[in-house]
């Protein structure tokens, strides 16, 4: 099994979100945050966790990429209990009970979508508002892309003539 974990390129996120998501926690793509969103929530930093923040299974915050690893069984029963008391304390859920297939289903969504994943795979994604509700996209960036880019600009530089 597979999962998706918060990680930090910079210090953006900080500035970006109003709740930043902790570095290494567990993260699901988190969108049902925004079904009664419009247009007029779409403002500053909500509209910057609305268009690409994952959610962090642990302080709720948002993340702007998550990186592919393995998770546990015992990790996944973990992260169904902290999201379904996250519906029970804020969205209302009448129980941990009535709130945990619907937090299953989310913790099974993200672990289906990151299971064709490699190790380590950067994983963004993108939202927005259309007629029909919230539409969520996903892209896979390749950690080896990410070393060929770096490689490739630093060979660059290094392919400039030396004077003598």
């Amino acid at each position: 099994m597979k999962l998706a974990r918060a990680i930090h390129f910079d210090e953006s996120d900080l500035n970006v979100f109003h709740s930043p998501a902790r570095t290494g926690e567990w993260c699901i793509a988190g969108g049902f945050e925004f079904s009664n969103w419009g247009e007029g929530d779409l403002v500053g930093k909500a509209r910057q966790a609305f268009t690409n923040g994952w959610l962090g299974v642990e302080t709720f915050g948002r993340v702007s990429f998550v990186a592919v690893t393995q998770l546990e069984p015992n990790e996944r029963d973990w992260l169904i209990e902290r999201l379904a008391q996250h519906f029970v304390d804020v969205y209302g859920a009448p129980s941990l009970d009535a709130a945990k297939p619907t937090a299953a289903q989310e913790i099974d969504d993200m672990i289906e979508l990151c299971e064709d994943q490699d190790a380590n795979t950067v994983l963004a994604v993108t939202r927005e508002l259309t007629e029909a509700g919230v539409k969520e996209g996903f892209r896979a960036i390749e950690s080896q892309a990410a070393s060929i880019d770096q490689f490739a600009v630093h060979g660059h530089l290094d392919d400039e003539p030396h004077s003598h």
